[in-house]
């Protein structure tokens, strides 16, 4: 089996499951209704009531409250093992990165403006607006997936860029040979400046985190960053994240103004 076949969604459903959407949608609009998991059930099961199949009004609830709640189309690889990036360059052109390097994904959007409901859907989610007026966003999802998208005419198609993090923990003797992890370890418990670089996906935040993770547990850890990504093993951290501005413009607070304001820090990551 190919792996573009291996990230397809069971399709049974999938010609129905847009119309039911917009006929769920209004009906929960119309009668002030819940969308928790057993009413969406309900509801799923009176506007399908033709199915009579068990298995498939239970892909159709599925689909149908991933696309009110969750990503839509792009949930299920979300979930894949392993997955790190999902990326959408259009309706047609759905790619994920597993750990492996890009794959295309066997997952389609009807047309650009269901991938334009799908990134404002999100983007409202992290409490951010994505319009004409403002046609790109880079934000922090509620799970800590950080989402990125862009809308014409910026680009020539909605794009909705998905990074989920990876939670694991990893220690120095892990990631590096023996000589260089004692060198990293030094450089922590001599407070020295250190620059991590690199391109994306290379391990950046995860080498970071795992040197961080050397430090004496007796030292207090103030970690400054855009989006909470940081996996530290440490009993004490203070943790520090940026806010973008609100709809109106206000109330942003940059990385700047955070490293201002604790620069006594013992460390800062």
């Amino acid at each position: 089996m190919s792996d573009m076949a291996s990230t397809a969604p069971a399709r049974h459903s999938s010609e129905v499951s847009g119309v039911l959407v917009d006929r769920i949608r209004h009906r929960l609009v119309s009668t002030a209704g819940s969308s928790d998991d057993p009413a969406l059930a309900s509801i799923v099961r009176d506007e399908a009531a033709v199915l009579a199949d068990d298995v498939v009004l239970a892909e159709l609830r599925r689909e149908v409250a991933a696309e009110l709640a969750g990503a839509g189309p792009l949930e299920h690889l979300l979930e894949l093992p392993g997955i790190t990036d999902v990326l959408v360059n259009g309706p047609s052109e759905v790619w994920l990165d597993r750990g492996f390097g890009i794959e295309r994904a066997a997952v389609t959007f009807p047309d650009d403006a269901a991938v334009r409901r799908l990134a404002q859907r999100l983007a409202a989610g992290a409490g951010r607006r994505l319009d004409d007026a403002s046609p790109f966003v880079d934000a922090t999802l509620p799970d800590g997936t950080r989402l990125h998208a862009v809308l014409p005419p910026i680009t020539a198609h909605p794009t909705i860029s998905l990074r989920v993090l990876q939670r694991r923990r990893f220690t120095l003797a892990q990631l590096a040979p023996p000589d260089l992890a004692e060198l990293l370890a030094a450089v922590v418990a001599a407070r020295l400046a250190v620059l991590v670089s690199g391109g994306t996906g290379s391990g950046k935040t995860t080498l970071l985190g795992t040197m961080l993770a050397t430090a004496t547990p007796d030292e207090r850890l103030v970690v400054i960053e855009d989006a909470a990504e940081l996996e530290i093993d440490h009993p004490h951290i203070v943790r520090l994240v940026t806010r973008a501005p609100n709809v109106e413009g206000q109330g942003a607070i940059g990385l700047r103004e955070l490293v201002r304001k604790r620069c006594g820090c013992a460390l800062i990551g």
